[in-house]
């Protein structure tokens, strides 16, 4: 069996449910996995955010705006009268559960059960659809298996049993359309899944299966080698190691969260990154194997704030780093590189929320220089100690580009640089024409 994940532009208007339907029919048995409609998790956000400030009247203002829209995503979508009546049907049931959430009772427990209507409302409307072109399928609520514990984190013995029993109910079926994003928590309570939302349940979902693939379906054929917004001429990578993957997902490439990786890479299942747009390209693959020696791609992350800590303390002394790293986990805020010299460590965060309280710590023992808006550029591909020559064209590529940070050496997979945001679009776009 093949797990089949669309985002929101996928199921984003009539046409776009029209056109999935006729992707997925036939073939080998697959579970879909469906984003809400674009834009609605972002309205279901503002309408949670109204009710949280108990402005009772325009959370209601904005239901209304969004159920007109699914009115007329219905109007277009279904062709016979009976369809409509359903699909419409299930629609206004839906606005109704949203219209019954007030301001005087509104948790974080009501926040997550207003946000997981999105992808309800969406596998629904399609499942109604599929049944109206007489396509078999069967709807396998996401609430009845997918679990997280207590840690927040994929409760996999769980999932494994509960997805296993869901299926076992449907002798012979050879589709199933289900929710990404959405699952339960701990205690049974509707909750979400927050990071990398429908392609963790994806990845989460095949290796729970044990599925023959994972597919990932967006509107850009594959992972690319730079970024198309700022490059021009970029084009997809055919093949991927997990790891790789991982490390562009992390450092900028958008078309997957980096979380998601995982799941699929500790049970070796392929995933295939696709474009609904283009179901004839063969996209990227990532897999277990390493395709050899060789750059693979170039992304780009913003948003960072460089900590450059200098101590005569640290020459020569043991503890001075585990006392800085101590910092940053009682703040809880990761570190993504660092490099060191005999009395100084340069590091870089990409949240600021704790930063002043990291500051004044730090200052306690030594001095601290701050830099905000950098970004980290990452050269990602496989870079063996013997290989040489890498590390000549990455920086002969960036030869008039000013570099804050160098990381190299800590992974096979990635060779990292901090430049100054500004300076980005043209270093991406430098080190595109000295390494493609």
């Amino acid at each position: 069996m093949k797990i089949l994940k669309f985002g929101g532009t996928s199921v984003g208007s009539a046409e776009r449910m029209q056109a999935l339907a006729g992707l997925i029919s036939g073939g080998a048995p697959k579970i879909v996995v469906l984003s809400a409609m674009s834009g609605t998790t972002d309205a279901l956000v503002e309408i949670a955010e109204a009710l949280a400030a108990g402005e009772t009247e325009k959370a209601d203002g904005l239901t209304g705006a969004l159920e007109q829209k699914y009115a007329e995503v219905c109007a277009k979508l279904y062709g016979t009268r009976g369809a409509l009546g359903k699909g419409s049907a299930l629609v206004a049931s839906h606005f109704r559960h949203l219209r019954s959430f007030t301001a005087e009772k509104f948790t974080g427990k009501e926040e997550r059960a207003v946000l997981a209507q999105g992808e309800l409302l969406s596998t629904a409307m399609f499942q109604c659809y599929l049944e109206e072109k007489n396509i078999d399928s069967v709807l396998l609520p996401a609430l009845d298996f997918m679990r997280i514990g207590g840690n927040e984190e994929p409760d996999m013995a769980r999932i494994e049993a509960d997805a296993a029993k869901e299926l076992s109910r449907y002798p012979g079926k050879t589709l199933f359309i289900t929710q990404g994003y959405i699952c339960r928590n701990a205690s049974g309570e509707i909750d979400n899944l927050k990071r990398g939302g429908s392609d963790y349940t994806a990845t989460i979902l095949g290796a729970a299966i044990r599925a023959e693939e994972i597919q990932i379906w967006t509107d850009i054929d594959g992972m690319h080698n730079n970024d198309p917004r700022f490059v021009a001429k970029t084009r997809p990578i055919a093949e991927l190691s997990f790891d790789e993957a991982a490390e562009l997902a992390y450092f900028g490439a958008k078309i997957l969260h980096p979380t998601c990786i995982l799941p699929a890479q500790l049970r070796n299942i392929p995933v295939r990154l696709l474009n609904t747009l283009q179901p004839e390209a063969s996209g990227t693959i990532i897999t277990g194997r390493s395709t050899g020696d060789s750059i693979k791609a170039v992304a780009a992350k913003d948003g960072i704030t460089a900590i450059k800590i200098k101590s005569g303390r640290m020459l020569l002394a043991y503890g001075f780093l585990r006392a800085v790293f101590e910092i940053f986990e009682r703040n809880k805020t990761p570190i993504d590189m660092i490099t060191t010299s005999e009395v100084a460590v340069s590091l870089t965060i990409d949240s600021t929320t704790r930063l002043d309280a990291i500051v004044a710590e730090l200052k306690g023992f030594c001095s601290v220089e701050v830099d905000d808006g950098q970004s980290i550029i990452c050269v990602v591909g496989s870079f063996t100690a013997e290989k040489e020559g890498y590390a000549l064209k990455i920086f002969e590529a960036l030869r008039n580009i000013p570099i804050r940070m160098i990381s190299y050496g800590g992974s096979e997979n990635n060779v990292s640089v901090l430049v100054d945001t500004k300076n980005k679009r043209e270093a991406l776009i430098a080190l595109n024409e000295g390494l493609f």
